[in-house]
């Protein structure tokens, strides 16, 4: 049992872009990604930084190539990395030739800065020999200046017209596997990019709020940006940037899916914000089995309500629920059916062992 949209999203169709063995476009799974903190070249924190960001449910993840001791260290990080891996480079075309040569699955570049034609066509040529993507990444804070000049400051027309200017680079190439960002730091200037940019291309669009900021303010900045375009069926994968740890970036971007029906990955929490009328601790409750059952990957749903107010309704449409009910005597439905009565000390290890039991049977099956 899980709770059923109120509404399916009727995702844009684009093309559909290879990323190592990741899809992105299409009707497939929107992905999510983030971006190592690390020094590159150093290959063993950057690999323990990449597989803590895997292990949280990323599938792609971006690495920053700013020199060649950066670029020569992802022959070495590509070895130990489960999913594919991003070179972010900026300026410098030969930073991305040794990144597609080194195992690299897609370049993030901006081809009007990477210099003359000549050298956007050796880029591109390193990407098609390697079986390479390109994303187009274009932003806010840097524009072409002639662009710039166009339209007196950032704006969706300057962005837009930046990306397609882009566009036509690489496709002059005869070279089609590629994705675009139009990001900003600006929540409505990103959105009005991003709705312009999705009607006049079919490419695949990397969603984003650049520099949003630290945790709370950048994940509700990314959350209100994001999940407005996500509604109109606009994006095919996302990342969200914030001055935190990536791994913290990658939680949000899957509850962001997860709240809007578009990502079924581990245990989806339904709770009350508490009050006088619950009868156990809601809040401790629920942060306690968030940690306890972070490592369940299988989608479940899983109920937490103080009282009997909307408790049981929210109970019928979850795996597993909790009511908080009198005297210490909380009920435990499970498919939506009343099974058994729990004591407050009881709620946690009983539910986790629900749940677990619950992801081994789905996994069998």
């Amino acid at each position: 049992m899980s709770l059923r949209p109120f509404r399916d999203i009727n995702r844009r169709n684009t093309k559909v872009v290879k990323v190592g063995n990741v899809l992105v476009g299409g009707q497939n799974p929107i992905s999510v990604q983030s971006m190592t903190n690390t020094l590159t070249k150093d290959v063993n924190k950057t690999i323990y930084q990449i597989n803590e960001i895997a292990k949280e449910g990323a599938d792609l993840v971006r690495v920053s190539c700013p020199d060649q001791d950066s670029t020569n260290a992802l022959k070495e990080i590509v070895k130990h990395s489960s999913i594919p891996i991003v070179a972010d480079i900026h300026y410098h075309y030969k930073r991305a030739l040794e990144s597609a040569d080194n195992g690299a699955k897609c370049l993030r570049i901006n081809p009007g800065n990477i210099g003359d034609k000549k050298k956007i066509k050796e880029v591109i040529l390193a990407a098609k020999n390697n079986d390479c993507a390109i994303r187009i990444g274009v932003n806010s804070g840097s524009l072409e200046k002639d662009i710039l000049e166009k339209y007196k400051e950032p704006c969706p027309e300057a962005l837009v017209e930046s990306a397609l200017r882009n566009i036509k680079i690489l496709e002059d190439e005869d070279f089609f596997n590629f994705k675009v960002s139009v990001k900003s730091s600006d929540v409505f200037l990103s959105i009005g990019a991003y709705k312009q940019l999705s009607k006049v291309t079919e490419y695949p669009l990397h969603l984003g709020i650049t520099e949003a900021g630290s945790f709370l303010p950048g994940s509700i900045k990314s959350s209100i940006g994001l999940g407005n375009l996500l509604l109109d069926g606009i994006g095919d994968t996302i990342r969200v940037s914030l001055s935190d740890d990536p791994v913290e970036e990658v939680k949000v971007g899957n509850e962001i899916l997860k709240s809007l029906n578009l990502r079924n990955r581990g245990v989806k929490i339904i709770s009350c914000p508490s009050c006088a009328r619950q009868a156990f601790q809601v809040i401790d409750t629920v942060k306690k089995l968030e940690q306890k059952l972070s490592h369940i990957k299988t989608p479940i749903t899983l109920s937490i309500i103080g009282c009997v107010v909307n408790g049981p309704g929210e109970a019928a449409l979850t795996d597993i629920g909790i009511t908080g009910g009198g005297k210490g005597s909380n009920m435990l439905y499970l498919n939506g059916i009343q099974t058994a009565k729990l004591s407050n000390e009881n709620i946690i290890d009983k539910v986790v062992e629900l749940v677990e039991k619950k992801a081994q049977d789905l996994t069998k099956n």
